[in-house]
């Protein structure tokens, strides 16, 4: 398959998920988990996108070898047809990935479930519901306490309008959002005709809430292209710390124009016998694999703004697994990565097509530099902060 086969699968300019398949074979058709009815063919990969048409495009620029792992490459040579299913958001073809993932379960999609966790935290703000690890003991859970439950546990809610809950969310995951945002708004009217106007606010809120999520335009602001700079230059920095692999934590620093914004600033615990990247839930000491997660995790959240570049802390290998973490996200980020002396101190950058571009000429850059040390600076501030009260912490310290 080459780029010139592209034309005919008809591609759109929308949010979905798409499917590489191979050589066809004797079983019935495959059917995704909407019903869609597929063609008769092995499904090699399976991916979400923000851009059906750009994204599955990119898999055939002329530095693919040098862009794409192996792995990804074989898989081009393998693959005979494409298909897809669009969705109404990114988020909805993030769920959909999953769920398509866990069925057919291709053999060059790796598994890892925190993109879909992290996602249902999302919807989980606007429908809250009951954790499946809560006791209904008739004490409020501390997911009530903090609104993501409407509190079953304590009778917060009447049976029948949990249900409801449920079946919106059910509306929501079966991509039937018009039918969802109908419902809705009929119920809104009904009970500002009753005069209910607290609860046809909360109401309206969802209704908002779910829209905002289908603008496909904001999450295409969200993304780097080429044709168009933002106003604001987002830098992203990710570092991970950890003593002999225990207590392991990673962060993430925003730099915007220069200037650092530490309410952006994120922290993410690593399990490692929760990580199923992990062979045998061991290696909390691999920087590499812990990079991956923390990515993975902070991808899965599109409501924060995607950056303009991403800075890593290391070498040729932290890129690259930045850049598969990215690939299978379906984003086309910059990345570089700051590489240390021995006394922990820059010594070059490296761009993600392994480039030294510390002397490169470019005032532009040179003030980049400036921006993407500042940012790498922090991160390792804040991951060390971060790693050491966890630390005392688990040692019992105040």
């Amino acid at each position: 398959m080459n780029s010139q086969d592209l034309k005919k699968f008809n591609l759109p300019d929308a949010p979905g998920v798409y499917f590489f398949l191979g050589h066809r074979f004797s079983r019935s058709d495959l059917k995704g988990s909407q019903g869609q009815t597929f063609s008769r063919g092995k499904i090699l990969y399976i991916g979400k996108a923000t851009s059906l048409k750009d994204r599955v495009k990119s898999y055939f620029a002329r530095d693919i070898l040098t862009t794409r792992s192996p792995f990804i490459v074989k898989m081009l040579e393998e693959a005979r047809r494409i298909e897809f299913i669009e969705t109404g958001s990114v988020l909805e073809a993030l769920i959909l990935e999953a769920s398509e993932i866990k069925k057919h379960q291709p053999i060059y999609n790796s598994t890892y479930g925190g993109e879909l966790k992290e996602a249902l935290k999302i919807i989980r703000k606007i429908f809250p519901y009951r954790n499946g690890k809560c006791k209904l003991n008739g004490k409020p859970c501390f997911d009530a306490q903090i609104g993501l439950c409407p509190g079953p546990c304590a009778g917060w809610i009447p049976k029948k309008d949990y249900r409801k809950t449920i079946h919106r969310l059910c509306l929501f995951f079966e991509a039937k959002m018009p039918r969802l945002v109908k419902s809705l708004e009929k119920e809104m009217k009904l009970l500002a005709k009753k005069q209910k106007f607290e609860e046809a606010q909360k109401i309206k809120s969802q209704i908002f809430a779910l829209k905002h999520i289908q603008d496909i335009a904001l999450f295409k602001e969200n993304l780097t292209t080429n044709d168009r700079q933002p106003t604001t230059f987002r830098i992203e920095a990710y570092d991970v710390a950890h003593m002999s692999g225990k207590n392991v934590v990673g962060v993430m620093t925003v730099v915007e124009n220069g200037e650092p914004d530490k309410s952006q600033y994120r922290k993410f615990k690593i399990h490692d016998d929760k990580n199923p990247a992990r062979p045998n839930g061991r290696s909390g000491g691999d920087d590499t694999l812990n990079l991956k997660e923390v990515l993975t995790r902070r991808l899965a959240h599109p409501e924060w703004r995607f950056p303009n570049l991403i800075v890593v802390d290391g070498g040729v290998g932290q890129l690259n697994a930045t850049r598969e973490v990215l690939e299978k996200a379906g984003l086309n980020i910059d990345i570089v990565s700051v590489v240390k002396d021995e006394k922990h101190k820059a010594r070059e950058i490296l761009n993600s097509k392994g480039l030294t571009l510390t002397n490169s000429q470019g005032q532009t850059l040179e003030n980049l530099e400036k921006s993407i040390l500042l940012a790498n600076s922090e991160a390792h501030r804040f991951a060390l902060k971060f790693h050491r009260r966890l630390r005392g912490r688990n040692l019992g310290y105040n």
